[in-house]
């Protein structure tokens, strides 16, 4: 990602933070990508397409960490995969392979409608401390997954975990109560990490100084 991208990406932070506000989400991030790239933030995103420039798109995602420059993976909420729904299934636990594989197909396909309208899809991934000064961004090829390359497990908390038969790795988490499907991605060397410098907030009687206002913008309706 050029580094004169993110510069821009940084100022909308920077207004944001001027403007009061403590923390940022996805959808600012979504706005503030489509502006550094002159692209669109779609209201209603086809498929998992946020950002799109002609038939390029983007995935936004945005994490929330205590030490952002140390992150090594990241989870990524990627939606609600609803296996009963599309398959059928349910009891979620009954045959644990079957459900995984049953959300994965949901994601390959929400890939696959993307793909129809857009070519590369990517995800955009911005990690932030809780006082918007430290972060990393970086993005990633947005691709479908093999099923028979993982296996699924259930963990304490009665979520199912999806994991890389060949590495061992923790990959994916699917919780059955609200079917929330959650990616665990690596966060590549290559990730650009920044500091932002705070502005002085802007100061509301100011504004409202400089608009002039008073008792009659108010209209009180009987």
């Amino acid at each position: 990602m050029p580094e004169s991208l993110v510069t821009d990406i940084a100022g909308s932070i920077v207004y944001l933070q001027y403007v009061g506000r403590k923390d940022m989400t996805g959808d600012d991030f979504g706005d503030a990508f489509a502006r550094a790239v002159n692209g669109v933030h779609l209201s209603s995103p086809v498929g998992i397409a946020d950002v799109v420039l002609d038939k390029m798109a983007w995935s936004m995602k945005t994490v929330k960490s205590n030490a952002p420059f140390s992150m090594k993976r990241v989870r990524l909420i990627s939606g609600r995969c609803s296996p009963d729904y599309s398959y059928g299934i349910n009891n979620p636990h009954e045959d644990l392979d079957k459900t995984g594989r049953a959300v994965l197909n949901i994601w390959n396909e929400r890939v696959n409608i993307a793909q129809d309208y857009y070519n590369p899809v990517r995800t955009a991934v911005l990690i932030r401390d809780a006082e918007l000064s430290q972060f990393v961004i970086f993005e990633e090829e947005n691709h479908r997954f093999v099923a028979n390359n993982y296996r699924w497990e259930v963990n304490k908390n009665g979520n199912l975990i999806g994991i890389d038969k060949e590495t061992g790795e923790h990959c994916f988490t699917w919780q059955p109560h609200g079917s929330q499907f959650t990616i665990i991605t690596k966060v590549p060397d290559a990730a650009l990490r920044f500091e932002v410098k705070h502005p002085p907030i802007i100061n509301q009687k100011e504004v409202l100084d400089s608009l002039k206002f008073d008792s009659s913008w108010v209209h009180f309706v009987k």
